[in-house]
């Protein structure tokens, strides 16, 4: 693959690339954990770099709750935006596209072009809205499965992922343990704490509190090309990412970013309908809830959220143990949390290696020292990119050896 640099980042980028789509399910229904079925079931996803001929080096990359199948490069040369990880995936970086044949789709009941509850009904031609069946972690990676399977890749390098991406990492480890070799969970969770639910519940009354949401049925009478809607319950959604975002943060980022600095003002307002803000903390947030309701469904936010609360390793692989659930695990496994990262903290990383290492896995855990949150595995970090890039690097030649 010959190495494209980004101007707007000046490093090595995969260039231009194009969202595609798999559809299957066509014929034989795919049935969900909760017991309902889809049909047919479309992931859109997009790949980077080249399958080797002993189709021995695919690293699937799962992304996070409102991610999407984007992970690398641009639409076009005057795209603005690269990928979500581009600092960790293309040509040289920690996941090396040169090397590797990297795989990032939207997730099952996303709006990033799989299906979801803007999607078609089949059944009405309408969009689903909240007749769409609840989805699960697990739901998530089965469907991932099946896209793979698709590429021709009957074995995994491996499964990379944080927060919600973790959450799949781990899924595929136990729910395949003989399709992944190595498994990289990052910033991640076996389960969601109260704490970690009652984020999500709140967010989620956010969207079904405003009084554009309509019962989900808001899409006009034809399922949306993206998932920028311009109508809809707009305000819950912009309140669900701004408690979201306050999540993703620690208390010293925003200490450090923001304090109790003023919004291009020198004095308080004293008037609780300004629409100018007086904190820049309050500014910030608002412009978070107004960009994501243009690229995000409601409907899809609540089924998401609600997939990553049902998720319980122990309780779904393990009868209510851990330590059970990871015994059908094979994989290698690199595990890292952040100091700063109160959302899912170190004591959850812990856990899973505790629960590991009982099962006498090969598993290596880092926590790094950051400020910035839970977003830190998003960021640029020496320490993270290293380990990334050595441990997929020794896992590939180990694989190509026989030794793993």
């Amino acid at each position: 693959m010959s190495e494209y640099v980004d101007a707007a980042l000046q490093e090595p980028s995969v260039g231009v690339v194009d969202r595609r789509t798999y559809t299957f399910a066509d014929d034989a229904p795919f049935r969900l954990t909760g017991g309902a079925t889809l049909a047919p079931v479309t992931l859109a996803y997009e790949t980077y770099g080249a399958l080797n001929a002993a189709r021995d080096n695919a690293v699937l990359v799962a992304h996070a709750l409102t991610g999407d199948s984007h992970v690398a490069g641009r639409y076009s040369e005057s795209d603005p935006k690269p990928g979500w990880w581009e600092l960790m995936v293309g040509p040289g970086k920690p996941i090396d596209t040169d090397r590797f044949f990297v795989i990032c789709s939207n997730v099952l009941g996303g709006c990033m072009g799989s299906t979801g509850p803007a999607a078609a009904d089949p059944a009405t031609g309408r969009p689903y809205g909240l007749d769409f069946p609840v989805v699960t972690i697990a739901d998530m990676v089965r469907a991932q499965r099946r896209l793979v399977e698709h590429l021709g890749v009957t074995r995994l390098l491996a499964a990379v992922g944080g927060s919600m991406g973790g959450m799949q990492v781990l899924e595929w480890a136990v729910r395949y343990p003989d399709r992944v070799a190595v498994a990289v969970p990052l910033a991640t969770t076996a389960r969601h704490s109260a704490l970690n639910i009652a984020f999500n519940e709140i967010a989620r009354q956010a969207i079904l509190a405003d009084p554009n949401f309509n019962g989900g049925d808001y899409y006009g009478h034809s399922a949306p090309e993206a998932c920028g809607l311009g109508q809809g319950p707009r305000m819950g959604l912009a309140v669900a990412r701004m408690i979201g975002h306050v999540t993703y943060l620690s208390d010293e980022a925003m200490r450090q970013k923001f304090g109790r600095r003023l919004q291009d003002r020198d004095a308080f307002s004293f008037d609780l309908d300004a629409d100018l803000p007086d904190f820049q903390v309050e500014s910030y947030l608002r412009y978070q809830g107004r960009k994501f309701v243009e690229r995000f469904d409601a409907n899809s936010f609540l089924y998401v959220t609600k997939a990553a609360d049902y998720f319980d390793l122990a309780e779904q692989h393990g009868q209510g143990s851990l330590t059970h659930a990871l015994s059908k695990a094979r994989a290698r496994f690199l595990l890292v949390s952040f100091t700063s990262d109160w959302l899912y903290p170190t004591a959850a990383s812990r856990e899973l290696v505790t629960a590991m290492k009982k099962n006498g896995l090969d598993v290596s855990f880092l926590e790094i020292t950051a400020d910035c949150g839970h977003d830190a595995f998003l960021l640029r970090n020496q320490r993270l990119s290293g380990l990334v890039r050595d441990f997929l690097r020794h896992a590939h030649d180990d694989v190509q050896q026989g030794n793993l």
